[in-house]
């Protein structure tokens, strides 16, 4: 990963300073349901409050397609800032032009103000470069805090950061540290655990990690074409049967790299994906035909366990079983426990994302013991895909 500016690069005080944030929050009834983005930005924003900038924060909020669409207005949003903040934040009605202009001169030194959704305009989503020219004419200096939006080659990731001094936020800061600890220069031996519904879905994830990883585990519905693909009958289990090659091959790559692919040794099964449904355990050398694979097993578990006393790196994306349904968060839940147990010892660097990682890793009440857990979804599977994110690319010191 190439070297990027940080806050301590940038002249803030009595500077006005873009900030990239993601404020695309959960919404219910006008009010934010969940304060998660928020409190990630919070550091930067109070950082640069605290050296005397004008904070000017830059969201989108939906996908209003170039259109202005008032279900998707961040003004709701700028009330939730104001509140965790502790302080009050002025609402602009546009993000460009007289309405984004008349907030940011309302605004003093240490104050904050929140333009209007980003993707109202269509030159956000199309990078263009006359409308990165607008955002930049209202500010001294750009701060992306929002990695989760730094996958998308959008005119507040990407053409803003060439057009004013630029640096990341804590938050991206944060992102990208805790990333390169994990893959790029991770202390080994190093673990990934991948789970999820399908292989269609990770295929370029998988064959990043292969080369990466000393040991990957696979979970979740996806083991159970691995299993197939490696002769096993899964029963009535979810498979893409389809893909057996594709797995073979992934399994034949990952030994030529010096990778160890750990799969189920046995699983908790039931007729059902039903709360409450009656559950067996069985190897996965007898899983029955009308049954389905759900969760991995105790003997799985109790093997990671030990595995992971060895491991001194572990990233995770995916579940290994229907956590949403116990008792199959079993085997998520227990792993997840050892993993931020190890963690909390000094023993561990534990790096975590995705939409359904952090709802597991949160069932299990394990998400402030991990070293970092990313909020960031799209952009944290782009980066296991090992693709460039624009939004960082924009940011590097040795841009080539």
């Amino acid at each position: 990963m190439s070297r990027f500016r940080t806050l301590d690069d940038l002249d803030a005080a009595d500077r006005t300073i873009l900030v990239r944030v993601d404020l695309n929050l959960p919404m219910q009834d006008g009010e934010v349901t969940d304060f998660t983005r928020v409190d990630r930005v919070l550091p930067t924003i109070r950082e640069l409050i605290d050296r005397g900038a004008r904070v000017v924060l830059l969201s989108h909020f939906g996908r209003p397609k170039g259109q202005v669409n008032p279900d998707m207005s961040l003004r709701p949003v700028a009330e939730a800032v104001a509140n965790r903040l502790n302080r009050p934040v002025t609402f602009a009605d546009d993000c460009i032009g007289a309405g984004a202009e008349a907030a940011i001169m309302s605004i003093g030194a240490g104050e904050v103000a929140l333009l209007e959704n980003l993707r109202f305009h269509p030159g956000e989503e199309s990078n263009d470069n006359t409308f990165a020219a607008a955002l930049a004419a209202l500010g001294d200096g750009y701060v992306n805090d929002a990695f989760s939006c730094s996958h998308r080659a959008h005119a507040s990731t990407a053409a803003l950061a060439h057009k004013l001094p630029a640096a990341a936020g804590r938050n991206m800061e944060a992102e990208l540290s805790a990333l390169s600890a994990a893959l790029e220069k991770p202390q080994r031996p190093v673990a990934a655990v991948v789970g999820g519904a399908k292989i269609s879905t990770k295929l370029d994830v998988l064959g990043h990690l292969i080369e990466r990883v000393d040991f990957l585990i696979i979970g979740g519905a996806m083991a159970n074409t691995f299993l197939h693909a490696e002769g096993y009958d899964v029963g009535a289990s979810l498979c893409e049967s389809d893909l057996a090659d594709t797995a073979r091959a992934i399994t034949t790559k990952a030994k030529d790299k010096g990778c160890e692919i750990l799969l189920p040794q046995d699983a908790l099964v039931a007729d059902a994906l039903e709360a409450g449904i009656t559950t067996e355990t069985v190897s996965i050398k007898a899983v029955p035909t009308e049954k389905m694979i759900l969760d991995v097993g105790p003997k799985t578990v109790s093997d990671l366990e030990k595995r992971l006393t060895s491991w001194h790196t572990i990233l995770w994306n995916g579940p290994l079983g229907a956590f949403e349904f116990p008792p199959f968060d079993a085997g998520t839940v227990a792993l997840a426990k050892a993993a931020a147990a190890r963690t909390q010892a000094g023993d561990l660097i534990s790096v975590a994302g995705g939409g359904d990682t952090v709802a597991a890793l949160r069932h299990a009440g394990v998400v402030d013991d991990f070293t970092y857990v990313s909020t960031a979804g799209g952009a944290f599977l782009e980066w296991l895909e090992g693709k460039e994110l624009p939004g960082v690319k924009a940011l590097a010191i040795d841009q080539s």
